[in-house]
């Protein structure tokens, strides 16, 4: 059993506690190892944020540029600046080191998605030895949509709008074919916001897309650490993904090593509450099916 989202480095400036970011000093790697394992865990899939690397950010461009709402634009610019302090060169290496010392780790990557720049993403990391890549969907044009600095938006544009524009985004992601699994997929209601009905409309297509182009989509704990105090995705969201036949991967976000492979018997039962008995694991973006447990 793994855990299949994980990040070296936690987000903003650096505080002096474990590694500066973009640094991998030896034991670090271990560490989440270390305490995945004693939860259960038989790996541990790194996926650092490809908006963080600086060596590659051309690829993404600057698509706040065309928000049209310049609080939104302006704080989605300062937010991937002063995030921008990874190397994908340095990350790569890092992790394959780690598998050629017999570690049992996997190379991931996550990659947000942007409609008119997931190809150029895609062919970039194609020169990568990627066991696999989740894809997420953090921003809305500029608007960032689980930014504590960004929340107003909510209020602004309304929640069933806010819904509307994220799950369009996340139905085109999975329907792109481009990454193996579907990060924090309902990650809209991260704050607590809630629409005025359930978006099950929303969970059947954003499901039947995945199920078309074979992608994945993660049991995640991290939830559970939000203001919304609960799992990603919805019940009735996993729901639908086993009634389409979606695979699925455990998840925890850990961005430190005490948090890998948090929960995850709670995500073990989770999943089996929606109807699994399988999930996915991956080698060099190949999926192959094993038990839950």
């Amino acid at each position: 059993m793994g855990d299949h989202h994980v990040h070296l480095h936690p987000h903003g400036p650096y505080d002096g506690t474990g590694p500066a970011p973009g640094e991998y000093p030896p034991g670090h790697i271990e560490s989440y190892i270390e305490r995945a394992l004693e939860r259960g865990a038989d790996e541990v899939g790194f996926t650092e944020h490809l908006y963080r690397c600086a060596d590659v950010s051309h690829l993404l461009g600057r698509f706040w540029e065309s928000e049209p709402r310049q609080d939104l634009a302006v704080q989605a610019r300062e937010f991937v600046t002063s995030d921008l302090a990874l190397n994908l060169e340095d990350y790569v290496s890092a992790v394959v080191d780690a598998k050629d010392r017999g570690l049992p780790v996997k190379l991931g990557l996550e990659v947000d998605f942007f409609p008119e720049s997931i190809e150029a993403v895609s062919e970039h990391l194609s020169r990568y030895p990627f066991d696999f890549l989740i894809g997420s969907v953090h921003w809305v044009g500029g608007w960032s949509v689980d930014h504590d600095d960004a929340v107003h938006e909510y209020d602004r544009r309304g929640v069933d709008t806010a819904y509307a524009d994220y799950f369009a985004l996340e139905t085109a992601l999975a329907a792109s074919g481009m990454v193996d699994v579907l990060a924090h997929a309902d990650v809209i209601k991260k704050f607590g916001h809630r629409p005025t009905a359930v978006p099950a409309e929303w969970y059947r297509k954003v499901a039947s897309a995945a199920a078309a182009t074979g992608t994945a989509i993660e049991v995640s704990t991290a939830g559970r650490y939000k203001p919304v105090a609960e799992m990603y995705p919805a019940p009735e969201f996993l729901g639908e993904a086993f009634s389409a036949g979606v695979g699925i991967t455990l998840a925890s976000d850990a961005h430190v090593p005490e948090e890998c492979g948090r929960d995850r018997d709670i995500a073990i039962e989770y999943a089996r509450a929606a109807g699994y008995t399988t999930r996915i694991r991956f080698e060099e973006r190949r999926a192959m099916e094993v038990p839950l447990s």
